[in-house]
């Protein structure tokens, strides 16, 4: 008889670990709290843009359903920089030397989509929407639900109760895991950590043209850095590109911000900070009055996994902070590593869910301080011409050094090199670099003074 999983959660990572897990001849039921994204039930205002990247698309080609994600992307080969000030020009910094690199925008929706589709394409998955996990039993490897659909009979008041069994759980919901959440109240021995960014967002949109084209540059990530917070947009399909402002509360407070009462001080705040941005923006007031305020949270928990009965993958595990755009090519890439520890130990899962927990969670840490410090780059330092130089400077040593040099963004973002060794290989080369350029300087000090006297 077939291994039979029960997933709850098919966000991202969720529909794709069921197809992975279908693939395998496992038996799946995958749960999920909203209704079918397929309906058009997407919720608005919330990470609805994505950063596909090498790790997330090299899972999907195991699935053979990269190219079919493809086509809904669009590719973004650099940064847009808007400086502050009006009429300031933009300035345009590619992702890596090589044109052919770049990171791909892609709608929450059509993704979603995509994956759930490919896990329903094998008969051993079956999924169901607007289930909602409430609770997991360890030692039975049950988790019980309440049935939320609006398909329930007409007689019944209450959502009903179900409990779906199975010979092991993985929770793939996100963030605000339930799964976690109930690892966190049964074992003793679990370590959980959550850290919050003392900013907030809130998505706002620019619409496209009249005639469906983009209002600026398409294949870039649009980026507004002002110091403590900034502004980012990402382009879509249909000519509109999502915007997400990122801003501190204190910031709020003292500038017009999230806590603005008024609608002048959302205007005036606006055409001060984001100039260009504003003709863009018609439905400027609305958005922000009417999307809600997201939190940044990074979670750092430990083990991943009990016996044999209970796993994390995904933000359920380790979820970071939006910033170098890795949060859903990680846990893409958790699928790819569980399938691969699932494949390596078919007779012993416990062993398989260890080992998975072994191989990404140095991983995983490392991504989150990454995450984090690649904030600090965007708000404040992407718009510094020493910025600008050092990734130019990265260019040029990776031309003149192949193979041996590689920028750290280059190593996150178009490589599959793990997170940690990535972050301490770049950490070396800095050194190595810092250490040359104070060597040159003090023999070009040396002759100087050498020619003076």
């Amino acid at each position: 008889m077939a291994t039979k999983f029960v997933l709850v959660g098919s966000g991202l990572a969720g529909g794709l670990l069921a197809a992975y897990m279908g693939r395998r001849g496992y038996e799946v039921d995958l749960y999920e709290r909203r209704a079918d994204p397929r309906e058009g039930n997407m919720v608005g205002g919330r990470s609805i843009n994505l950063a596909l990247s090498t790790r997330g698309i090299h899972a999907l080609q195991q699935l053979g359903i990269a190219d079919e994600v493809l086509k809904h992307a669009i590719p973004m080969r650099g940064r847009m920089i808007h400086p502050a000030g009006a009429g300031s020009r933009t300035i345009f910094s590619p992702y890596d030397r090589d044109p052919k690199n770049y990171i791909n925008s892609i709608g929450r929706a059509a993704l979603n989509t995509t994956v759930i589709e490919a896990a329903q394409r094998y008969p051993n998955v079956r999924v169901h929407f607007n289930h909602r996990c409430t609770d997991v039993d360890f030692d039975s490897a049950t988790a019980q639900l309440l049935n939320t659909s609006p398909s329930q009979p007409l007689n019944t008041s209450t959502p009903q109760l179900i409990v779906a069994s199975g010979d092991a759980v993985v929770g793939v919901d996100g963030a605000f895991s339930a799964v976690r959440q109930s690892m966190r109240k049964q074992l003793a021995e679990f370590e959980y950590d959550e850290s919050y960014l003392a900013h907030g967002y809130k998505e706002l949109t620019i619409p496209p043209t009249p005639d469906g084209s983009w209002r600026m540059e398409k294949n870039a990530l649009h980026i507004w850095p002002r110091k403590s917070f900034m502004m980012i947009a990402l382009p879509n399909p249909d000519g509109s590109f999502t915007c997400t402002l990122f801003w501190e509360e204190s910031v709020a407070s003292r500038r017009g911000g999230i806590s603005t009462k008024t609608d002048d001080e959302v205007f005036d705040f606006f055409r001060e900070e984001f100039p260009d941005a504003v003709p863009l923006m018609p439905a400027l007031l609305d958005d922000f009055k009417n999307n809600p305020t997201g939190s940044l949270v990074t979670i750092r928990c430990a083990p991943w996994y009990y016996k044999d009965r209970v796993a994390l993958v995904g933000d359920a595990a380790h979820a970071v902070v939006p910033f170098y755009g890795q949060g859903m090519n990680a846990a893409f890439e958790d699928c790819v590593v569980l399938d691969e520890c699932l494949a390596e130990f078919p007779d012993n899962r416990e062993r398989a869910f260890a080992e998975y927990f072994s191989r990404r969670k140095e991983n995983a840490d490392a991504l989150a301080a990454l995450a984090v410090h690649n904030f600090i780059e965007m708000r404040d330092k992407t718009a510094s011409k020493i910025f600008r130089a050092k990734k130019k400077l990265d260019h040029f040593l990776e031309g003149l050094l192949p193979g041996i040099y590689l920028p750290l963004y280059t190593m996150v973002t178009f490589t599959r090199m793990p997170y940690a060794v990535a972050a301490k290989r770049a950490r070396f080369q800095n050194g190595i670099v810092y250490s040359s350029l104070v060597f040159l300087m003090l023999i070009a000090a040396f002759v100087m003074i050498r020619l003076i006297v």
